[in-house]
């Protein structure tokens, strides 16, 4: 803990606070009842910002489908997010100059309005990009200002507990977002509700803070405050701070190795927690199959029990006056947790509740080393120049997104295969499982039956070229008359049913075709014998000699008969009646033609048949041609994914867990203790030289 409570400067006018709409000063350090609502009003307003700015992680894979997004799409996203939050963050180390509050305020109404109206309502991916960015922007210079209110409103001696609570607003934020999806993704799936909810949050939080939200003046919160019991001597002290000088040179005094190194060590550590934030859903849903709703309920979990132990981190910490055991204790804790995780991504086996098992160390121990790194991060800002504290935390805000925007550009080289898996991933899942939403039910099931056996497209293709005039013979029957052939082949009224159907001649002439070429099987077989002019001729002159003796001199010959037998033959001809003779001159030879191509059906196996007819009109089908096509030129793709995926999701979480190693070393160069009894030992003098200080301004005063 720091032994001083202020720093000497040259005189300068009495504490004034501004006043109206933008001035929001304060010219005296409030009492308990205030700095807790100051504090409160900051807290939720973190959770708001966060939850506003994670919000798109929990419906990221319907996002990027309806976005038409890719995944290194989505994930440039957060790239330029964390890009333009960095120079933001830099732009935001004026609040030293400028002050917080109307930051946060104003920052409210802008992220608030843009959420609501900007992204909810965004249909091109291009437009929600620049949406995105300008809300970065905008909470990147807010998310510096934040902090910063904590730190003026919290001494030293309770600084854990009340950063604790700062430190609280992105896992809040996030478990909002994983709380609020899993419990309305069933009743609204379109992702621009979550977006709406969101927004109508971020608007609520800024009348909060318009209306309840303040600051200290400068000059009191430019000192140092180690405990409550420093109010008075801080105010006394006020009116000889220039705060102008004090900021002289406080870029500089920020850029040093105590402030630098801890900052970029931090930032690497919490490479799991943002790509937990932004690509958990994504993460879940294409190694374990998890839907958004599950895989959010599964991130309850994991910011539940943080922000439980980030509270009990900061009581501790603030109990024993100490921050570094935290850090150290916190840090290995978290490491074996992303060890575990990193092994249990390759297990597909893992159970839902076991991932929860997993994820508790990884939450319980960042909570721990973030909520203790915060406090001693301000500590060691204030031990450098406590006017400078904004500056400060810029220069940790700049530095965790660099090594964000760094981090995700690694990620997408490192995790190609879950680019294939969420861009075609879905689609041909959809098309294998007879789901794809462009297509009926028959179609969706021809493209199931195919997709589960190949072969099946062969076969049809197959049957279909050597069994081509059958097939069109088939095509000619109605379902009802094929049914009843299957049913009964022999039975006559079907028969003649098929013959119709096949020949395109009514049902009752092909009966009576049929009829009649069973009781004038010899008539019919002589007229054929007869030529046709011969039988023009006896038409027109029954009683033409000469055309009866070329009639029998025809059958004669065609049936090796002698002159008598063929006479007979023809008089038995002429006693059939000119109708039906008419009848079967017209339409035998069609009932003929049609019963030779239906006994030759007849001769294709019956599964062949209903192979055909089960897939043969839906593989001529152009919807279902084209999500087939689709299949086999991304399923194989998407297979390979599947198996590569996990292997390099868990290479990545090697890394986070290098990130948490390169972490412990740079504990040793913040400032403050590791024995809580020399902790204890430095708030007893600080104590007795504050008493010194305020018996002395006490006897001034008399």
């Amino acid at each position: 803990m720091a032994r001083s409570s202020a720093r000497s400067a040259p005189a300068a006018p009495a504490v004034q606070a501004r006043g109206g709409i933008w001035g929001r000063q304060l010219d005296h350090y409030p009492s308990t009842g205030p700095r807790a609502m100051y504090l409160i009003i900051v807290v939720l307003a973190t959770i708001t910002l966060y939850y506003e700015l994670y919000v798109q992680g929990s419906v990221a894979t319907a996002l990027a489908a309806n976005l038409h997004m890719t995944l290194v799409y989505l994930i440039a996203i957060s790239i330029v997010g964390n890009g333009v939050g960095a120079f933001a963050s830099v732009v935001a180390g004026l609040a030293d100059r400028w002050g917080r509050a109307n930051l946060v305020v104003y920052g409210l109404a802008a992220t608030g309005v843009l959420v609501l109206f900007g992204l909810a309502n965004a249909t091109d991916k291009w437009v929600y990009l620049v949406l995105f960015a300008v809300v970065s922007f905008v909470e990147g210079m807010i998310l510096v200002a934040t902090p910063a209110l904590i730190r003026d409103f919290s001494p030293q001696l309770g600084r854990a507990s009340a950063m604790c609570f700062w430190t609280m607003g992105p896992v809040l934020g996030s478990l909002v977002v994983s709380e609020v999806a899993s419990h309305t993704l069933g009743s609204h799936p379109d992702w621009q509700y979550q977006f709406r909810v969101c927004g109508v949050v971020g608007v609520a939080m800024f009348v909060i803070a318009f209306v309840g939200l303040r600051e200290l003046a400068p000059q009191l919160r430019d000192q140092l405050m180690v405990s409550l019991r420093d109010k008075a001597l801080i105010e006394a002290n006020a009116r000889g701070i220039d705060p102008n000088a004090m900021l002289s040179g406080h870029w500089r005094q920020m850029l040093r190795k105590d402030i630098v190194g801890p900052a970029i060590a931090v930032s690497v550590s919490l490479l799991f927690y943002y790509i937990a934030v932004g690509f958990f859903v994504v993460f879940y849903a294409t190694n374990f199959g998890y839907t958004e709703a599950r895989a959010n309920a599964l991130s309850n979990w994991y910011w539940g029990i943080n922000a439980v132990a980030l509270l009990v981190a900061g009581v501790l910490s603030d109990l024993l006056k100490v921050r570094k055991p935290f850090m150290l204790l916190g840090g290995l804790v978290s490491l074996v947790g992303v060890a575990m995780f990193a092994i249990a991504t390759t297990h597909p086996g893992t159970t839902y509740y076991e991932f929860v098992g997993i994820l508790m160390p990884v939450s319980i121990g960042g909570a721990f080393a973030f909520a203790a790194w915060m406090a001693a991060f301000t500590e060691t800002v204030e031990k450098h120049n406590p006017a400078a504290t904004a500056t400060g935390l810029a220069v940790w805000g700049a530095t965790l997104r660099t090594i964000v925007v760094v981090a995700l550009l690694a990620l997408i080289a490192v995790i190609p295969a879950a680019n294939t898996l969420v861009n075609q991933g879905s689609q041909v899942a959809a098309a294998a499982a007879g789901q794809a939403p462009g297509l009926t039910s028959a179609e969706n099931a021809t493209v199931r039956a195919v997709a589960a056996d190949p072969t099946i497209a062969t076969r049809v293709q197959t049957i279909a070229a050597q069994d081509s005039a059958q097939l069109a013979t088939a095509q000619k029957l109605t379902p009802q008359t094929r049914a009843a052939l299957a049913a009964s082949p022999s039975d006559p009224a079907t028969q003649a049913q098929a013959l119709s159907e096949i020949s395109g001649l009514p049902v009752g002439d092909v009966t009576k075709v049929i009829t009649l070429g069973a009781q004038d099987a010899t008539q019919l077989a002589t007229a054929q014998a007869i030529d046709a002019g011969t039988q023009a001729a006896l038409q027109a002159n029954p009683n033409d000699a000469a055309a009866q003796a070329k009639a029998v001199g025809e059958i004669a010959a065609a049936f090796h008969l002698t002159a008598t037998q063929a006479t007979a033959r023809l008089q038995a001809l002429a006693a059939v009646p000119q109708a039906d003779l008419a009848l079967l001159a017209t339409e035998a030879k069609p009932v003929q033609t049609a019963a030779a191509q239906l006994t030759a059906l007849g001769q294709v196996p019956a599964a062949d048949l209903a192979l055909v007819g089960q897939y043969g009109p839906g593989l001529q089908d152009p919807k279902v041609v084209a999500e087939l096509k689709y299949l086999q030129a991304n399923a194989p793709a998407v297979e390979q994914a599947q198996k590569q995926s996990p292997i390099q999701w868990q290479h990545w979480w090697w890394v986070c867990f290098a990130g948490q190693i390169v972490f412990l070393p740079f504990i040793w160069l913040m400032t403050g203790r590791w024995s809580p009894r020399r902790a204890k030992q430095d708030a007893r003098e600080h104590a007795e030289n504050v008493d010194q200080k305020l018996a002395a301004l006490a006897a001034l005063a008399d």
